[in-house]
């Protein structure tokens, strides 16, 4: 009997921490559409490498939170390679923003998901 109280606990657990990861993604894909959003489109390079890894990232995160609310059984070596994906972009799209003067919190939001990513991950290992 313990073992199933066991076993329903950790179901929880891996449920939590499926949703924690979905919603850190959703709130890192609106952070970064909204600064992709506020870059002059004719500004410098510097500007236009943001905007473009603004917009990229917004679109792996949502990818990322659609993958991880799917009702239907989602193969875990896929769920594994779009975590470690969106690890990845957060990361590069948090370095970019760090140089870029009012793009702290987008930077902040970033580097949540690749962390809620990472500890998500580990859940799948």
């Amino acid at each position: 009997m313990t073992s199933t109280t066991t076993s329903q606990q950790e179901l929880f657990r891996f449920l939590e921490d499926r949703f924690a990861c979905a919603q850190a993604c959703a709130e890192c894909a609106r952070a970064c559409a909204l600064r992709a959003s506020l870059v002059d489109p004719d500004g410098t390079e510097n500007q236009e490498l943001v905007r473009r890894k603004g917009i990229m990232c917004a679109e792996v995160c949502d990818a990322t939170c659609r993958v991880l609310s799917e009702q239907n059984q989602v193969d875990e070596a896929a769920i594994r390679a779009q975590l470690e994906w969106c690890r990845q972009v957060c990361l590069e799209s948090a370095h970019v923003f760090d140089g870029h003067p009012g793009a702290e919190e987008s930077a902040k939001s970033c580097r949540d998901c690749a962390r809620a990513c990472g500890e998500f991950l580990t859940t799948l290992r």
